[in-house]
């Protein structure tokens, strides 16, 4: 299962979340993808953010948070 990188702060700002950096479309689609869409969505808030793609590093947020 991969969890929502949602952080309650869901305001749009040009075109994206400012709180989870994901578009309107991801935020919508996101309960209806599988994991592997949602890794590829959370691959493309990682490039948002300007942080490495976490499948290229083998590392994922929640290590990150650690």
């Amino acid at each position: 299962m991969v969890n929502s990188p949602c952080i309650n702060i869901c305001k749009m700002e040009e075109g994206r979340c400012a709180g989870c950096f994901r578009t309107l479309d991801e935020i919508a689609r996101w309960a209806n993808v599988g994991d592997d869409e949602k890794r590829l969505i959370l691959a493309a808030v990682a490039q948002r953010r300007g942080q490495p793609d976490p499948r290229l590093t083998g590392r994922t947020a929640t290590d990150e948070a650690a």
